[in-house]
């Protein structure tokens, strides 16, 4: 990213919403177990992002903001990878531009956010001025994009810009209207397109025609191959005049290098030394020693590189963008009594839209009227169906299986939960990962010394050594072609835009490429219980009469109509279990609530209690210890237990419970068995309850009665036993510890907006089994990370030695160039499809 130095821009401080929500809830309506919930939320979600979270997991996050000098003279800082911020000026001393912010530029990191919110609109007025995005074409290398930022940040009335390779998007702050055009043109003259970004459905977006139509370098890639293989057959052949296959070698350095010699020449005066100069100086230099041939294959075999190279990365974006079109473009909706048919960016919040059996779901809503399964596995990864009926909440681009549905709009196409994932994953592709930014470190010197090195062997050995000038004229040539860093480059971003946008597609949020980089090397997990190893609802789990003229599911039906009209989520477990094993629930009435036992009501002309067993035989006056040969064992066990009675006596006991999910225990056998060896869950909950859970979890370390700020010290403790520790909760409750831990994991994430801003990765689907799914695919992505780099940097070393022994060739050097290139795409691409 850069901005344009000189400018004065108004700086606001740092965005804060301060939501201090205090959900204090008091259930005074007790049944075994003292329900005083208090949930004191301190939510500051302060969005500065003023974090460096280059964090020293020896001892937690480490947040502190030394974000350094400027890159010439000064001592660099830590640099920022976790979110996407506005940038600094460009240092003058590299090419490559400086990726450190200095610490009074990270005042201005807070706009970052304002970014991120101009997404999917333009004309978003902030306080500089007008935010504006734009969708680039043409654009397939990381070098590239540091190159359109500076240029279009000299642009006068740009403050700022910021190019996501990634995404291929660009968002720039601007002062005047009139700039846009001017931006435009900007890009053009880079050899990209460019369109502003006007909503969701993308209307100023030009005709969807096939790659090799809108891709401007197929042409070119075309002739200038043709014209090679022309002359090259002729030379081969002997046939026709002598000079014709100069000529022809000649057409083809043209056909070809101009649009690489115009970037090339276009990016110099911007101050870039890119790619493209040092091919058309190859090309040129060889072409002026006589060696046209090496020319004509410098500039095709450069071409071509480019041009598959764009295809492979457009491929890999659209992966990303295909998920927007998931959902429709346009929408049925009643108003005035009339049905119309509108686009999704004209539907206000509030609107009814009609959804048909089979029909994808246009925006997120309420369904007011009707009853259906709704296919998720867009925005969670579930395979299955989910029931839905009047007042449950439904997503854009799911799918209505057999019910039609009135659904009130609830959020605009641009804020709706499939629009927030696909910019989420996009902003998460524009953000370093570790490695990246050693490469690009590693890149900023490497590139000018070898530049620097072809210099001095084109110029000393002929003046000092009389030395044949072509010869080692020739041999700068090929420095100058091993001395660009595109496959270096590119390794990294490649592989993190392919593993985010396979697991976004997976119902996994992974929100950038450091965040997948430390995931992929945690060692420990830890748990929360309620919501996450366990399902979060209470359920009954045994109903035991206490004498032989009642049966269970007698005893069951009359706690239920005691139970009828109380809102204790105890008491609707009761009613729930009666429900679905379809009793039949006597009529009851004058239902009295008392705070801190249980609840009254008559049934069939004679009172029923139920509540805690305390409270039940205070009431029946009978002894402290009463049924405790029953009672015990139950509570030990984890189980909340109630009594039930009528006017004489104690009629027997129901026990409930929040009953471990189905997969937790499988999830956690696949974690053992990837090697996670440490495994721990963490509760509020009294020990007898966590004990009983973790047992039936196949015996996970667990530590109870734990208040929030107690799981952050057990985060800390596995933090300096392991180094690298997930905790995985409902990213709500468990903000402090998710924040303590290297990666913070959300459950269910789906429509619920903190776990999707405050979660380093968030599960969209409430299924705790992709966790494992999550863990391999970033393994699998460091391992391609360390692959690519590794070759890159080999391929760089071989042809060095092979130029120096004198056994190399210009076109042989522009071969392995862009053959490396294209292998660590394609190698990187793999994670597209994998692992299930």
């Amino acid at each position: 990213m850069t901005h344009n130095p000189g400018k004065k821009i108004k700086q606001t401080g740092p965005h804060s919403d301060s939501h201090h929500h205090d959900h204090s809830h008091s259930h005074d309506h007790s049944h075994g177990h003292d329900h005083s919930h208090n949930h004191n939320h301190k939510h500051d979600h302060n969005h500065s992002h003023e974090h460096d979270h280059n964090h020293d997991h020896k001892h937690g996050h480490d947040h502190s903001h030394s974000h350094g000098d400027a890159c010439c003279g000064g001592p660099s800082g830590p640099e920022p990878d976790d979110q996407p911020v506005l940038s600094p000026p460009s240092c003058s001393c590299c090419s490559h531009g400086s990726d450190d912010r200095s610490s009074s530029e990270s005042e201005t990191a807070a706009a970052g956010g304002l970014f991120g919110a101009a997404a999917g609109s333009i004309g978003f007025a902030g306080a500089a001025g007008t935010i504006s995005v734009f969708r680039i074409g043409g654009m397939d290398c990381a070098d590239c994009a540091r190159g359109l930022e500076k240029r279009v940040g000299a642009i006068r009335d740009v403050a700022r810009v910021n190019v996501n390779f990634g995404a291929a998007k660009m968002t720039v702050e601007h002062s005047a209207a009139g700039t846009i055009d001017s931006i435009v043109k900007t890009v053009e003259q880079a050899g990209y397109s460019a369109y502003a970004q006007t909503g969701r459905t993308d209307s100023a977006a030009p005709p969807e025609v096939s790659f090799w139509r809108r891709n401007r370098k197929a042409a070119g890639t075309a002739a200038s191959g043709l014209l090679f293989a022309a002359g090259w057959l002729l030379s081969l052949l002997g046939a026709g005049p002598e000079l014709l296959p100069t000529v022809l070698y000649g057409a083809a350095i043209a056909a070809g290098g101009y649009r690489i010699a115009k970037s090339g020449l276009y990016g110099l005066k911007s101050g870039t030394i890119g790619m493209d100069l040092l091919m058309t100086i190859a090309a040129v230099g060889a072409a002026a020693i006589g060696e046209w041939a090496e020319g004509a294959a410098v500039v095709t075999l450069f071409s071509l590189g480019e041009t598959l190279e764009a295809l492979t990365m457009d491929r890999t974006r659209r992966s990303i963008r295909g998920l927007m079109e998931l959902a429709p473009r346009e929408a049925r909706l009643r108003r005035d009594g009339t049905e119309v048919t509108v686009p999704v960016d004209d539907i206000r919040v509030g609107d009814i839209m009609l959804v048909r059996p089979g029909e994808k779901l246009a925006m997120d809503g309420t369904i007011v009227a009707g009853r259906s399964a709704v296919n998720e596995a867009p925005i969670t990864g579930e395979s299955l169906p989910v029931e839905k009926n009047a007042g449950d909440d439904v997503f854009a681009g799911t799918i209505n299986e057999y019910g039609a549905l009135d659904v009130r709009v609830t959020k605009l196409a641009s804020d709706n939960t499939l629009a927030r994932i696909v910019h989420m994953v996009e902003e998460a592709q524009a953000q370093k990962a570790p490695s990246q930014r050693f490469v690009d470190r590693f890149a900023a010197v490497y590139t000018p010394a070898v530049i620097v090195i072809a210099a001095g062997i084109a110029v000393i050995p002929p003046l000092l050594f009389d030395g044949a000038f072509s010869e080692w004229f020739y041999k700068a040539l090929m420095m100058l072609v091993v001395s660009c860093p595109c496959a270096l480059v590119i390794s990294t971003p490649v592989t993190i835009v392919s593993a985010i946008g396979r697991a976004a597609r997976t119902g996994i949020l992974i929100k950038g490429g450091a965040h997948l980089e430390r995931l992929g090397a945690i060692t420990a997990v830890a748990f929360d219980k309620t919501g996450t190893l366990t399902e979060g609802k209470p359920r009954v789990t045994g109903v035991v009469p206490l004498h032989g003229d009642r049966s269970p599911d007698e005893l069951l039906a009359l706690a239920a109509a005691v139970e009828r009209y109380s809102e204790h989520p105890l008491a609707k477990a009761i009613v729930q279990k009666a429900e679905e094993d379809g009793l039949v629930v006597p009529a009851s009435g004058e239902f009295q609530s008392v705070p801190g036992g249980g609840a009254i009501a008559m049934v069939d002309g004679a009172a029923f209690r139920i509540g805690s067993p305390r409270w039940v035989r205070q009431e029946l006056g009978l002894p402290a210890d009463y049924a405790d040969d029953r009672i015990v064992p139950q509570q030990e066990a984890g189980q909340t237990v109630m009594l039930l009675a009528s006017e004489g006596r104690i009629e027997g006991l129901l026990t409930v419970a929040d009953t471990v999910r189905t997969d937790s225990a499988d999830t956690l056998r696949k974690l053992r068995e990837s090697g996670i060896g440490t495994m721990v869950m963490l509760t509020g909950d009294n020990a007898g309850t966590a004990r009983s859970v973790a047992e039936r979890l196949g015996g996970i370390d667990y530590r109870a009665e734990l208040l929030p700020q107690d799981k952050v010290t057990a985060i800390r403790e596995l933090l300096e036993r392991h180094g690298g520790v997930a905790m995985v909760g409902d990213g709500v409750n468990d903000t402090p510890a998710l924040a303590s831990a290297t990666v913070g994991i959300a459950m269910g994430a789906a429509g619920a907006d903190t776990a999707l801003e405050t979660a380093d990765v968030a599960l969209m689907g409430d299924d705790l089994g992709k966790l494992p799914t999550a863990i391999r695919l970033s393994r699998k992505a460091l391992r391609v990370i360390k692959q690519n780099i590794a070759f890159s940097l080999l391929v760089k070393a071989v042809f060095l030695i092979l130029i120096a022994l004198g056994h190399s060739s210009l076109w042989l050097a522009v071969l392995a160039d862009t053959g490396s290139s294209l292998i660590v795409i394609a190698n990187g691409m793999r994670l597209l499809r994998a692992p299930e």
